[in-house]
């Protein structure tokens, strides 16, 4: 387990680029099972994920190369050549390894998998996937560690889906199954969120039949075959967001040059409510923060709402704020877990079932704390660099799976930090 080491040192200026989303990155390499052929990638994060996905990759009979710049070509091998299984600890590794289901169920006829693993705050059942692609024809034997699913030798039917919850993951994985199904899928209640838009752009650049990305109701007309594309990855939202909450949290004033305002509206209002300056008017997004932020109440909903990945990044400003906010997580049950940490370094948190009432304190104090999942480490960087004294992070290798050179990019703007 490695740790950094942060120390203040005063507001942060500059700029910085946040690169390929995370939550469309890892769909987007899964896509690629959909056809054979030399996919390219670009604006690919240099993230631990990626890694982990190409093992997965390569285990299920397909190779992939890093060309630099941020550019990843994955080779895929007819259908059957690709080995339908892969080890169980690459499984385990991420929850988004769940994504490789659907393209292998829609290419190959069968999957068989450990239950996926990954960040810790808590359950998020599969139900959705496994009862969506069980509407498609597919059939499961599912255990208490792994899952076992065959269409019996028959290509998946189109179906007609309405999804009880918008599940970013689910909508992926139905989306990638429904576009060599047999017929016309539809998809009702999907997630919105522009990762979702960009991996049906990847799909439609594939040769998929999509209509509707961006809303709430995907029409997929199923094709027979697929063909390799060359696709540019959207721009990470929470990576940007994090950059810009380092300008807020330290007085600072910070522009993420490739961020997409439009993808994070409702976010921005509540960064200008905390008292930042942001805009949007050129380049990117840039975030000038106040002398010291203002309370205010958040929410986390699905897209276009308040993301949850946001959540632990505000609360942690709001640690510092002027005032009471309340923070509502409406999305994942255990998602407040990092609230013991950052009361470990002074703030006045507390938590109850879906609630946490946050009072502002002048001032945090370095300490030793530890990252339990991606977004909650950051965070905890975060408090780090206002809290007084040295504040150690261990457990770094969690934001490392979701960011890209952190540390450096950190450095770039001015902050003080060193991984020991």
């Amino acid at each position: 387990m490695s740790s950094l080491l942060v120390s203040p040192n005063g507001p942060l200026h500059g700029e910085v680029y946040a690169f390929g989303a995370k939550n469309a990155i890892l769909k987007e390499m899964a896509a690629c099972l959909l056809a054979s052929g030399t996919h390219t990638l670009r604006n690919v994060p240099n993230i631990t994920d990626v890694d982990i996905m190409i093992e997965l990759l390569e285990a299920l009979g397909c190779s992939a190369s890093k060309l630099g710049n941020h550019v990843v070509t994955i080779t895929v091998p007819e259908s059957d050549s690709i080995h339908p299984y892969a080890p169980a600890h690459l499984f385990e590794a991420m929850r988004a390894s769940i994504v490789v289901l659907g393209p292998l169920l829609a290419r190959c006829g069968q999957a068989s998998m450990a239950l996926p693993g990954g960040d810790d705050f808590g359950g998020r059942p599969i139900n959705f996937h496994t009862e969506g692609l069980s509407a498609m024809g597919a059939n499961f034997a599912s255990g208490e560690a792994a899952i076992v699913a065959t269409t019996k030798g028959a290509r998946l039917r189109a179906t007609r889906v309405t999804l009880e919850y918008p599940s970013h993951t689910a909508t992926d994985n139905l989306l990638m199954a429904a576009v060599l199904a047999d017929g016309r899928s539809v998809i009702d209640n999907a997630a919105r969120e522009p990762e979702v838009e960009d991996l049906g752009r990847q799909l439609i650049a594939m040769g998929a039949r999509i209509e509707g990305l961006g809303t709430s109701r995907l029409t997929i007309e199923g094709v027979s075959e697929l063909s390799p594309a060359d696709h540019t990855v959207v721009t990470d939202r929470v990576v940007t967001a994090t950059y810009l909450a380092t300008a807020l949290i330290t007085g600072g004033e910070v522009r993420v040059v490739d961020a997409h305002p439009e993808h994070m509206e409702m976010l921005l209002k509540k960064l200008t409510a905390f008292g930042g300056i942001i805009d949007s008017s050129s380049e990117g997004v840039s975030a000038k923060g106040p002398v010291r932020l203002t309370a205010c109440d958040v929410a986390t909903l699905p897209y276009p709402g308040v993301a949850t990945d946001y959540k632990p990044l505000l609360t942690t400003m709001l640690s510092v704020a002027e005032g009471t906010s309340v923070v509502t997580e409406n999305l994942f049950v255990g998602r407040f877990r990092y609230v013991d940490e950052l009361n470990r370094l002074g703030a006045d948190i507390s938590t109850e079932g879906h609630h946490a009432v946050v009072r502002g304190v002048p001032k945090l104090t370095g300490t030793t704390v530890r990252a339990t999942d991606i977004r909650a480490g950051a965070a905890l960087v975060l408090a780090g660099l206002v809290a007084a004294g040295e504040t150690t992070v261990e457990g770094i290798e969690h934001v490392h799976r979701g960011y890209d050179d952190f540390e450096n990019r950190l450095k770039t703007l001015g902050a003080k930090v060193q991984v020991l």
